[in-house]
């Protein structure tokens, strides 16, 4: 049975009320609210520098060609890509990118990490997105259970250098499967380093 994903027509800064980019980092400073809906669609990507299908020609992953989840993010205006280029998944949880733009290396420059549970979206790991070596950027992601993953978070202050972050913080997320559609939700932020 084929199933269909939809799209929504959401902005990422829109899912969390619009807070600006200045702002886009105190999500992790304060308790941990819920900004990932039940059933909500993929959040359409801003437009980046470059089309969407010159990046995918570009710095596309044949890889993920095999991966049905990759079909919703592309159709959201995302290029999708291997965060960290290793496949992130555990039973019925994957963890794949998004990438709206990426520097000449094809590193991801502007970014989000969606959650998908049983071939369905479950929500991002960030409610904004976010920029390689600055203030937010996602590291390493684990899924440590059925219905858990962490994800750590770099933490920028205005005198680091790109290669080296002050500190990590750490955020614990659980997934939801009592409702109509999984729902991920982050829990707890620790730092870590």
């Amino acid at each position: 049975m084929k199933r269909t994903l939809g799209v929504a027509v959401l902005t990422m800064a829109s899912m969390v009320g619009g807070v600006s980019a200045q702002g886009a980092t105190a999500w992790l400073d304060r308790p941990m609210t819920s900004w990932n809906q039940p059933a909500a669609a993929v959040p359409v990507a801003q437009k980046g520098t470059e089309a969407q299908a010159a990046l995918d020609r570009r710095c596309g992953s044949s890889t993920l060609g095999t991966f049905p989840t990759a079909d919703p993010i592309r159709k959201a205006g995302w290029v999708p890509f291997l965060h960290q280029d290793r496949s992130i998944a555990r039973d019925d949880v994957d963890v794949i990118g998004g990438m709206s733009a990426a520097s000449p290396g094809c590193e991801p420059t502007v970014f989000n990490l969606f959650v998908f549970v049983g071939g369905r979206f479950a929500g991002t790991l960030s409610p904004m997105v976010m920029t390689q070596n600055r203030d937010g950027a996602a590291g390493a992601v684990r899924i440590t259970s059925a219905d858990a993953l962490t994800a750590e978070f770099a933490r920028y202050t205005a005198t680091d250098t790109e290669c080296c972050p002050s500190s990590r913080v750490r955020v614990t997320y659980r997934i939801d499967r009592t409702g109509v559609r999984p729902t991920i939700a982050a829990t707890e932020a620790r730092q870590v380093r």
